[in-house]
């Protein structure tokens, strides 16, 4: 019986819970945890310095991160000033050489580097000391010497140089001057004619004006303990002299009057860097800074982004389609929605890109967008917990921006508040298609008769042209004509001779190729031996060891990709036969090559010849001497266009090579140095085996 009355009570214990529970509805998410965020210990000097400290014992290690809070710095006709203070901070200080200070720093197995408004170290704790010493003299007592200055200065240039031909980094220079205006701090161009203008003096000057503890921040991660901290430090930089760096001011950048296109042409593009941007006032402290990244991780944010699954997922412009927002409580910056594409595509992804933008303000995002925005915004959040660098981050953030104290605290409470209108009122506010400024930085001959047809709202949109350095000029020309009488064979003879004549090159039995390049700080080898008897090979290094080779022995030949061996099919032998002769020009003459017009490569007209259906190639009008190889082959389904640019030409033995070779393949460039040209000496058959 009592058995019989328990059973009956649970079961009607069950039937009540289950009524209870509509299993046909998502649960509701409970409220949003609470986040205790422990505060790190934070001291002042005198100087103004605020130092925060955030003791975690978990490993032997400390970092330290000193950064000055200054308001953007305007350096006019001497853009690079900066870059140049940044480059000769930590080489030392005025009691100890920039070589001893090295040694002694790789010697206790740390780090320390500069910027010109910052510096970072991070060494074992017990070594704490003695390395926060370190970085306080190399930042407070610099060491600048006219024989280092020389030498960064030099490097500098060199590198301002490669860049001229960089497409992404025109595109850059490009979008941000076109921005905020060349007399902006964020849209100034540093040139080799503005690091021409800097003297050491200038360096000496910039430093004292703004390396100062005014606006100063010292965060030190790790191993220590605060009382120690205080006192180490204290006595590290109670030295660095009070001071406040100069204010200066210059015109706001402001959106364009309408919609329109700035085009910015890129002869050696192989394919076009769109961007279309507006500016925004937006800082962290903002009621609807949330919502504002939140719109934007759901228009391009990343792999799950509208932008990304467009272009890419659908269309197959291009790799990858983003957007981004930036915030800034000193001035006014960007929003912009980017992607790189084919030439092909070009005009269709501007149109694409702008409808996307258009669409997140007209209109509402959907429920399903807006919850897994949020659950990624939360997933990060709490990751980021597990650091302890997260703590000492938004301590600073609340000091920097001016945050409420609770601002990290609540973070998943004010997001998981976030409603569509929310996310629409932002998109609203901080996007735009009706202001926008669609910058484009690609070869011209091949995509503005696109370009100019690209239309918004019914309207077709005004192209603007403008120069590398971002002056406004006209449409560039590519009418050009061939001269009566030119023919293929006749470029092709002009550059034999160019080289050296038909019979030194006939003379060639064999010649090899030493050249060096760098990827990510890592250096490339690149080794070329080729023979009359069309034998080839090429191997490519990656800190001696071999990445990729190719080897032709006349009939038969092989790829090795990591390790992996390839035979080459018939159309792949085709090709080996065609590129392995010494100078493929010579096979050429007398062939079906034909002559198809001129275009401009690193702003010099050229002649195109085509050699086939994915190959053509570039020789200078006025030297004769090939200028660009381009290549074009399927990948995946997908085209994918490669060129190989050829300049500073040096004779050896005669005949003249080209000591720089450029080779660029979607956002990948290398510019190979050569280093050695032996001619009919140190190839044998064994290099072809």
């Amino acid at each position: 019986m009592k058995k019989t009355l328990l059973f009956s009570i649970l079961s009607l214990f069950f039937t009540v819970s289950y009524a209870q529970i509509d299993r046909t509805q998502q649960p509701k998410p409970g409220p949003a945890p609470k986040i205790n965020l422990e505060e790190p210990n934070a001291f002042e000097l005198n100087n103004g310095l605020k130092v925060m400290v955030v003791e975690n014992h978990k490993l032997p290690r400390v970092s330290m991160q000193l950064t000055l809070d200054n308001p953007p710095i305007m350096e006019g006709n001497k853009a690079g000033v900066g870059s140049l203070t940044g480059s000769l901070l930590g080489n030392g200080s005025t009691s100890i050489s920039k070589d001893d200070f090295n040694e002694e720093v790789d010697f206790l197995g740390a780090r320390i580097s500069f910027g010109s408004q910052s510096a970072f170290a991070s060494s074992l704790s017990k070594y704490f000391p003695r390395i926060l010493e370190l970085m306080a003299d190399a930042a407070i007592n610099p060491n600048f010497t006219e024989e280092e200055f020389e030498k960064e200065k030099a490097k500098l240039i060199t590198g301002l140089k490669t860049e001229e031909n960089d497409v992404s980094a025109i595109a850059n220079r490009a979008q941000l001057a076109l921005a905020y205006g060349k007399e902006h701090p964020y849209g100034e161009i540093t040139s080799e004619e503005t690091v021409s203008n800097i003297a050491l003096l200038d360096v000496q000057n910039f430093y004292s004006d703004y390396f100062v503890p005014a606006n100063s921040y010292l965060v030190i991660i790790g191993d220590v303990e605060f009382n120690n901290v205080k006192d180490l430090v204290t006595k590290a930089f109670m030295p660095w002299i009070k001071a406040t760096p100069p204010s200066f001011s210059y015109s706001k950048p402001v959106d364009a009057q309408y919609t329109q296109i700035n085009f910015i042409d890129m002869p050696n593009a192989v394919q076009s860097e769109v961007a279309a941007q507006n500016i925004v006032n937006l800082k962290m402290k903002d009621d609807d800074y949330l919502s504002a990244l939140v719109a934007n991780q759901i228009l391009g944010g990343g792999g799950e982004g509208r932008l990304f699954l467009n272009l890419r997922e659908d269309k197959g412009y291009t790799y990858g389609s983003y957007s981004s927002i930036r915030d800034d409580k000193y001035e006014p910056v960007r929003f912009n929605a980017y992607a790189q594409v084919r030439n092909q595509v070009t005009d269709s992804s501007v149109v694409q890109i702008l409808s996307e933008i258009d669409r997140i303000i007209k209109v509402p995002v959907t429920e399903e967008e807006l919850k897994n925005t949020k659950a990624k915004y939360v997933g990060r959040f709490v990751m980021a917990l597990e650091r302890p660098q997260t703590i000492a981050n938004y301590a600073l953030n609340i000091e920097k921006e001016g945050l409420s104290k609770d601002f990290y605290k609540t973070y998943l409470e004010r997001i998981n508040a976030i409603t569509i209108a929310d996310v629409q009122n932002a998109a609203q506010k901080y996007f735009s298609t009706e202001n926008a400024r669609i910058v484009v930085t690609g070869k011209g001959s091949d995509v503005l008769e696109n370009l100019e047809k690209v239309e918004l709202n019914g309207k077709t949109l005004p192209v603007f042209y403008f120069d590398k350095n971002i002056t406004k000029t006209e449409k560039p020309n590519y009418e050009a004509t061939v001269a009566e009488g030119m023919t293929a064979n006749s470029v092709l003879e002009k550059y034999i001779e160019a080289i050296g004549g038909k019979a030194k090159l006939m003379g060639v039995e064999s010649y090899s190729l030493l050249a060096e390049a760098e990827m990510q700080g890592m250096k490339l080898d690149l080794e070329i031996k080729k023979t009359s008897k069309d034998q080839f090979m090429q191997d490519v290094k990656v800190m001696g060891n071999s990445m990729s080779k190719q080897v032709f022995d006349g009939d038969n030949g092989y790829m090795v990709m990591q390790g992996q061996r390839k035979d080459f099919g018939e159309d792949e032998l085709k090709k080996a036969k065609e590129e392995s002769a010494p100078f493929p020009e010579l096979n050429l003459l007398g062939t079906d090559v034909t002559l198809e017009g001129i275009e401009v490569i690193d702003g010099k007209k050229a002649y195109k010849i085509k050699i086939s259906d994915e190959k053509s190639s570039f020789y200078d009008i006025g030297t004769g001497l090939k200028v660009q190889d381009a290549v074009s082959v399927e990948v995946q389904g997908q085209q994918m266009n490669t060129t190989f640019n050829y300049a500073d030409y040096k004779e050896v033995s005669g005949i003249k090579f080209p000591f720089l070779l450029i080779q660029a393949m979607g956002p990948q460039k290398f510019d190979y140095i050569v280093k050695e040209i032996k001619i009919n000496e140190g190839v044998s058959d064994v290099d072809f085996e």
